[in-house]
């Protein structure tokens, strides 16, 4: 059995629908194994014999859809993708911060633009620091010390990759990953 996390796109905790309890409820119904939440934020990790990940993806999906009303993205990527990207230290010796805003954007297969070809983000008040393959996640340090900049570089992001994306703060990939492996 492999261990997953599936990245959803637009949860809204305060909307009845989106709590975790009741995502938790959909993977649980698909027949996943040990299905747990990471915050409340749309990150759930579970267990599947199946190894065709965009398979899950659009399973996943449907059933949100049809169960929850939820419409956005699902993108899953395994426990080993993921960790391989932590490994990788791809922000070495900066630390999450205010204007230091460490972020992955996952890319669902198939996203409408060219993942090497990066968007530039200066005038965003971002910037690129590479882009994973195997984990099919761009990463960016964003200035957050002002309002409105991040809105901006995200705003870039769907621009360039369409709205099969979602993106996660460093903290949150660790935590994940920290999930997976309890």
């Amino acid at each position: 059995m492999t261990r997953y996390a599936a990245l959803l796109r637009g949860i809204a905790p305060s909307n009845p629908n989106m709590t975790n309890d009741k995502l938790r409820a959909v993977f649980d119904g698909l027949g996943f194994a040990k299905v747990t939440s990471v915050l409340a934020s749309g990150n759930i990790v579970f267990g599947a014999d199946e190894q065709d990940t965009a398979l899950l993806e659009t399973r996943i999906q449907e059933a949100l859809q049809t169960e929850l009303g939820i419409g956005g993205a699902t993108i899953v990527r395994s426990h080993a993708e993921l960790r391989a990207l932590l490994d990788i230290d791809p922000f070495p010796g900066l630390t999450h911060g205010r204007s230091t805003y460490l972020i992955a954007t996952f890319l669902r297969d198939g996203a409408q633009s060219d993942p090497g070809k990066l968007p530039a983000p200066e005038s965003a008040g971002a910037r690129i620091v590479g882009y994973d393959p195997a984990a099919r996640a761009l990463l960016a340090v964003v200035d957050n010390s002002e309002p409105g900049k991040a809105s901006k570089f995200m705003a870039l992001l769907e621009r360039t990759y369409g709205t099969d994306i979602t993106t996660r703060s460093w903290l949150t990939v660790q935590r994940i990953v920290t999930k997976l492996e309890s």
